[in-house]
């Protein structure tokens, strides 16, 4: 399913860029980076639950937010891009 991770960690101070710089590298390891807080995952429910559970020990919940959108198996029809960053599927392979 695709899930939209989108976070905002507050970054007043130098724990709080240190928490940033975790959340978004972690979020690289399973999906595409769309804009710089928003990343489009395809994950399966365990994967999901995992990287959930991971990025909630990084943050710090009292300053900090994480939001996901479970868009589901059909997403495409629901997904609309315009401007800048070409759009691309998710499901393709990466070459890294």
């Amino acid at each position: 399913m695709l899930v939209l991770i989108t976070y905002d960690v507050n970054t007043e101070t130098a724990a709080g860029k240190k928490r940033l710089r975790r959340v978004a590298k972690e979020c690289v390891n399973y999906g595409q980076r769309v804009q710089n807080s928003v990343f489009e995952c395809n994950l399966d429910a365990a994967k999901c639950r995992q990287v959930k559970a991971i990025l909630e020990g990084i943050i710090d919940k009292e300053t900090d937010s994480l939001r996901f959108y479970y868009l589901g198996n059909n997403y495409k029809n629901k997904v609309e891009h315009i401007g800048a960053k070409a759009s691309f599927d998710v499901t393709d392979p990466l070459i890294v």
